[in-house]
């Protein structure tokens, strides 16, 4: 009883952190896109193109590296 408790506490945590994996991901990563077509939609920041772009491509890998690792879901190493 108590393996079978422990796999379903597994099993919730992990589609827990996967879900939340997925909505962080999709969060960032569309962050990471508003940044980089923001001059294309007439929206202006104070900070160079440049730095506005490299933030903008690095949101998106990590928003892309969140996706990936809820789709993975490895939160056990055995």
């Amino acid at each position: 009883m108590a393996d079978s408790f422990d796999q379903r506490k597994e099993k919730n945590y992990s589609l827990m952190r996967s879900v939340l994996d997925y909505g962080m991901g999709i969060l960032i990563f569309s962050f990471g896109l508003f940044f980089l077509l923001a001059s294309r939609w007439g929206i202006d920041f104070n900070i160079e193109p440049l730095f506005r772009n490299l933030f903008g491509g690095m949101c998106m890998i990590y928003g892309a590296w969140r996706i990936y690792r809820g789709y993975q879901k490895n939160y056990y190493r055995d």
